[in-house]
């Protein structure tokens, strides 16, 4: 049959289909697509993963598209930062425990520069997983500060590449990370430089369990990061290279010129011109000449001047972005809207529709940040504080460790579009069972417990002022009774009269 299909080909190949996948075949649709053979994540990803990186981190400097991208990100994974929540069953020992975090997550204590809060910290994580791939935290046991221990920020590039002998023979090094047997990873090659780059030293290994590497791991056989942008790091740019072309367009477009257009020889010369002919004035030259307010000047005989207006972009360049931007936006996961704040195509339930769509997307996000950084950060934190001695632990601490070290994260609050119809829908909600009073409380971004002490605490103080909370007089709302229409009054018999 394969030299019937072949015959058959050569006389009408647009007729024969290919057996199996069309995805599969070279046929004229796909006769340009050629990808490289089937090859493990590092294969592909090694010759290209710098020049991304850079491409990228290029568009973070320069593309406002970029930025947009990453703006929405950064809002919305971390935004006001996250509320540590300790669920020991303890009390004492839990206002301890959230006492020290927020006394610890401020720049001087957490940070081995001294320069970044903790929350500062996640959100160049976020922007740097999405520009360079990844980033990476190593854990520092340095005297100073509240307790000590604090967190180094170490960039993906400075992993060295060229490191090729592990520390244990029995180990492989692939592009500075050294892995075991089971691809584990148990230590970290980091390339040592002073701050100007003059001077390169030999690369320090620094064990797996003191370093934090945040990024995602889309393969089995990945090692290390790709930038979350390469999907849309070459739209990005050639859209950046359009709005050059339509701007520099409409700024000649709004400049004012003119052709001096000919429509006769002019004279005929000296000898041909009669004996009472006006002799002819002097031929005037425009160049160097420009066009000024209030000008007035004549032009040769027989000239005509003629503007040039050539037709402006902008109307066709704003409908090209609006498609644009909203690729883009799906190629990092994310809704036009999210990214460019731009909601005149919507109403309020596609908006909410996109929105709750959006969420979806930044809770992965916020998971991965939850597990890879904060939850490792916060456990190797409360080991610390009590080693310290900064707080006292119970006496079966370690005994019973993985129990002390149960928390939650308070994710810092996000405004729905209309507060007064999601206060109504968590209402009924509450109401039919279908939320509890802690998820409404999460989701505003407030622990319950603390709501409900906020609660007793306001009615108790209320009482002992002589006010009755609950007929508003403490917020200055005084309760109305209902009253008839305006255009209506009311009969003795209590019949109401238009």
């Amino acid at each position: 049959m394969g030299w019937i299909r072949k015959i058959i080909s050569k006389i009408s190949p647009n007729k024969v289909r290919s057996w199996g996948y069309d995805a599969g075949s070279y046929a004229k649709e796909n006769k340009n697509w050629f990808v490289p053979m089937g090859e493990s994540y590092e294969t592909t990803a090694r010759n290209n993963r710098d020049l991304i990186r850079n491409r990228a981190r290029d568009l973070e400097r320069n593309s406002d598209m970029a930025k947009s991208v990453l703006h929405a990100f950064r809002r919305n994974v971390v935004g006001a930062g996250f509320r540590l929540q300790s669920r020991t069953g303890k009390a004492n020992f839990n206002a301890e425990i959230e006492k020290a975090w927020r006394k610890w997550t401020k720049a001087r204590n957490c940070d081995v520069t001294g320069q970044q809060s903790f929350s500062q910290m996640l959100r160049m994580a976020v922007e740097r997983k999405k520009i360079d791939g990844g980033i990476l935290f190593r854990k520092c046991y340095t005297p100073g500060g509240f307790i000590p221990f604090k967190l180094q920020a170490i960039e993906v590039d400075e992993l060295d590449v060229s490191q090729y002998m592990p520390k244990n023979p029995a180990n492989r090094v692939v592009d500075g990370v050294e892995y075991d047997a089971y691809n584990k990873p148990v230590g970290y090659w980091i390339r040592q430089y002073s701050i100007d780059g003059y001077q390169l030293l030999e690369p320090v290994y620094v064990d797996a369990k003191d370093i934090i590497f945040y990024f995602q791991k889309n393969r089995p056989s990945q090692v290390r990061e790709v930038s979350d942008m390469a999907p849309t790091i070459t739209r990005i740019r050639d859209v950046n290279e359009f709005v050059k072309a339509v701007s520099l367009k409409e700024r000649i477009a709004a400049c004012l010129s003119v052709f001096i257009t000919k429509t006769s020889t002019g004279s005929t010369g000296g000898l041909g011109r009669g004996f009472n002919q006006t002799p002819q004035a002097p031929s005037k030259s425009y160049d160097g000449k420009r066009i000024t307010p209030g000008m007035i000047m004549e032009l040769n005989e027989g000239e005509n001047v003629n503007s040039v207006n050539p037709p402006g972009a902008g109307a066709e360049a704003a409908e090209y972005l609006r498609i644009q931007q909203g690729l883009i936006a799906s190629g990092q996961g994310v809704s036009y809207e999210a990214v460019t704040r731009d909601m005149s195509q919507t109403n309020y339930s596609s908006a909410r529709q996109g929105l709750i769509e959006d969420r979806l997307i930044f809770e992965d996000e916020i998971e991965l940040l939850t597990e890879k950084i904060m939850d490792e950060v916060y456990e190797t934190f409360v080991m610390s504080v009590v080693l310290a001695g900064a707080v006292k632990a119970p006496a079966n601490f370690w005994n019973k460790l993985d129990e002390y070290l149960e928390h939650e994260w308070v994710a810092s609050p996000k405004a729905w579009i209309d507060p007064a119809k999601e206060a109504n829908a968590n209402k009924i909600a509450l109401a039919t069972g279908q939320k509890t009073f802690k998820e409404i409380c999460a989701e505003n971004g407030r622990d319950f417990e603390e709501v409900l002490e906020e609660i007793a605490n306001t009615k108790a103080y209320a009482e002992k002022l002589g006010l009755d909370l609950g007929g508003g007089v403490l917020f200055g709302i005084a309760q109305k009774a209902e009253e008839p229409a305006d255009d209506s009054q009311q009969g003795q018999n209590g019949q109401v009269i238009p």
